[in-house]
């Protein structure tokens, strides 16, 4: 029993702190955006249903249990070849950064196949193989508590990185202490294959023969089939779903993944460990209130605290999950068909991790599959509650469910309706890709001097243009000339030859508004909907195409641009470089540190200007901006522009010089907010660490 227990913990706690473990690595390379975290979820969803379907076949042929042993070899001797090549055995060097023009998916799935895709992908197999085992060494008990002991080792993986493992340890120290344990693993798994093989040439059966029907249990009818994929594809859509929301509007870092997949986990640690953690009654209140709370949420987001966005979220989520781990526990087969069961389950988690990943973003204008996500779970929960005998026990209960079920499912199909009607009527347009979505809003009215169009991503506006001629050129929001960016812009003593200016992150291209005749402005973007729309598509903006300054846009990830233009031997020497990039309402986090500072400072003239934007309702950006002027000794500004509530918007910036001369020029000293005093208690933020939690409003 020990070893069943032991093994199954271990494989299940090395799959889950390889997650994010990856997903933190490569993160920087792909612009920081959740979509990244969704890939990396799709890509260990499939190779789970491929585990799962290796398991069930070794099951099936136990006498080719010696695959196994051969494949954990291969697994063992792949990662000793990378770990010489790599910092660690699985952590990509720098050489396997994309390129500017590459496809991201399928650059996140190659990384990932490359560095872990034959450990994770044998570590996956272990839970249903070493379960198969168990149930044939010990067929008086049951097999499926070791699949919560299973979830727990998960659980704990993911709950101990972001609170002991990603503090302590450099990504690299990560890398080469998960391989040793992965090594530990191999050497468990191989033991017991030789055990596998030994007990089944012991019992003498034939080779290649399945045990007898009558010790399998019931053959499954295709509806169960159908409702074990619907319910685990369910469950994954509002996992990635919700994940998808949460990291939009605050910052893409592991915590935010993780909480999230540790409720999914919890639901399914719950769920298997016996059905007295699953009561469908006090589900289907819990279901029901959450489901009210989240309407309420959706309705009234831009007005409620992060916290407690999160949390209903968090509880919308872990009732709907209860709800589809607890009906597939009471859906499972006989024991002798575990594999399969489980093989169905990962095959739903991979489905719906293709539907958020693939479908969604082609099929869908906005983030509607949370919405319609929930709609699909309260149908499968009428569905196998009106069916299930259980149903028709108590009088009272078999009136008051397909009530209750009845009315939750009519609110969540008018909620998303709701949400799905607002992003087709209220913008004038919707792109979504890669990176999230953006819309395009009209306000006012063609021929009025407050007509504008705007620039939404999530919820935050990244720009708004007048349309009336006497007033196109104005630069508005976050950019006017009292804000830090523009009273940057206008006091840099002007070199002979016109300014050089980069700014990280497009927008609409309000800043060019600011360029003179021989100035160069630079923008970097990584998202190809905003550039077409900055360069005019659907003729809304027109900043870049007024602006007086020579225009360039360099796309991909800003901060692997400025990378390449270094190695080139092209330093760009700004005269001012402006840091605006946003995702939704965060500046990813790589962009906010140490490495990438130093790459800033390279691309400055040595009396340059930063001018770093860092307006947010939901995080202080403040300190950690001020922890890194001290390290590298820069002068420092910090502009609170109020706004006027018309043109402009209230903005924060902080600007950031060598020279401090370049800073003290009245104009900007008169809008300086005093910081005499300020000490900033942030640890130095590094491409190794950083905590969302300090700076939490």
């Amino acid at each position: 029993m020990t070893y069943y227990a032991v093994s199954i913990f271990i494989s299940a706690f090395l799959l889950f702190q390889v997650e994010p473990m990856i997903a933190r690595a490569i993160l920087p390379w792909f612009g920081g955006t959740p979509a990244v975290w969704s890939t990396v979820m799709l890509f260990f969803q499939v190779l789970l249903t491929g585990g799962y379907a290796y398991a069930a076949w070794l099951n099936r042929w136990p006498r080719r249990a010696a695959v196994h042993g051969i494949l954990l070899g291969l697994s063992l001797g792949l990662m000793l070849v990378l770990g010489l090549l790599w910092k660690s055995p699985i952590t990509p060097g720098a050489g396997w950064k994309p390129g500017a023009d590459a496809l991201p998916v399928w650059e996140i799935f190659k990384l990932l196949a490359i560095s872990v895709g034959l450990p994770f992908f044998l570590l996956s197999s272990n839970s249903p193989l070493v379960q198969a085992w168990f149930a044939r060494d010990f067929p008086e008990r049951t097999a499926y508590r070791l699949y919560a002991l299973s979830n727990v080792g998960s659980l704990i993986a993911l709950v101990t990185y972001p609170a002991l493992v990603e503090p302590a340890l450099t990504l690299a120290w990560q890398g080469r202490v998960w391989s040793l344990g992965y090594a530990l693993f191999a050497g468990l798994a191989a033991y017991g294959a030789v055990k596998s093989l030994r007990a089944t040439r012991a019992s003498g059966p034939a080779p290649d023969r399945e045990p007898a029907a009558a010790d399998r249990g019931p053959r499954p009818r295709p509806r169960d089939y159908i409702l074990w994929i619907a319910l685990a594809a369910t469950a994954s859509i509002l996992l990635l779903a919700t994940t998808s929301h949460i990291t939009q509007e605050v910052a893409v870092i592991p915590f935010l993944w993780i909480l999230p997949l540790t409720i999914y986990l919890l639901s399914f640690v719950l769920a298997f460990s016996g059905e007295r953690w699953y009561s469908r009654q006090w589900f289907l209140a819990l279901f029901f209130a959450a489901t009210l709370l989240y309407a309420w949420a959706m309705v009234r987001g831009d007005r409620l605290s992060i916290l407690l966005q999160v949390g209903i979220f968090s509880l919308m989520l872990f009732a709907a999950c209860m709800v589809c781990h607890g009906e597939l526990y009471r859906l499972r087969p006989h024991p002798a068909r575990l594999t399969t069961f489980y093989l169905m389950v990962s095959v739903g988690g991979a489905v719906g991790g293709i539907l958020v990943n693939f479908v969604a973003p082609y099929v869908f204008k906005g983030f509607w599959e949370l919405s319609l996500g929930v709609v699909l779970c309260w149908l499968l929960f009428l569905i196998v509650t009106v069916a299930a005998p259980a149903s028709r026990r108590l009088r009272m209960a078999f009136i008051i469910n397909p009530v209750l079920l009845l009315s939750a499912l009519t609110i969540s199909v008018v909620q998303s309706a709701q949400v799905i009607h607002s992003d087709t009527v209220n913008f004038l347009g919707s792109w979504r890709n890669f990176y999230g979505v953006v819309r395009v809003q009209e306000l006012g009215v063609e021929g009025w001097q407050t007509h504008t169009y705007s620039l939404v991503h999530g919820i935050t506006v990244h720009g708004t243009q007048f349309m009336d001629e006497s007033k196109r050129d104005i630069p508005t929001m976050y950019y006017g000339p009292d804000s830090g960016a523009g009273l940057a812009l206008q006091n840099y003593p002007r070199p002979a030859g016109g300014m050089r200016v980069g700014v990280l992150g497009l927008g609409i291209g309000t800043l060019s508004a600011y360029g003179q005749p021989g100035d160069v402005y630079r923008f970097y973007e990584i998202n190809p909907a905003v550039i077409r729309l900055a360069e005019g598509e659907g003729g809304y903006f027109t900043f870049l195409q007024d602006s007086a300054a020579e225009i360039e846009i360099v796309p991909g990830d800003a901060r692997l641009s400025l990378e390449r233009e270094l190695a080139d031997g092209q330093p760009q020497n700004y005269d001012v470089l402006v840091l605006d990039v946003f995702s939704s309402d965060s500046i990813p986090v790589h962009l906010l540190d140490k490495e990438s500072f130093d790459l800033y400072l390279q691309h400055l003239k040595p009396d340059g200007v930063l001018a770093v934007h860092i307006t947010n309702r939901h995080l202080d950006l403040a300190p950690v901006i001020w922890t890194l002027a001290d390290h590298f000794g820069l002068s420092r500004v910090l502009v609170d522009d109020p706004g006027d509530y018309g043109t402009t918007s209230r903005s924060i910036w902080m600007l950031l010089s060598r020279d401090p001369s370049r800073l003290e020029v009245p104009a900007i000293q008169s809008r300086a907010k005093p910081m005499d005093g300020y000490v900033s208690g942030i640890r130095l933020w590094t491409d190794d660490y950083s905590n969302l939690f300090q700076i939490l409003k």
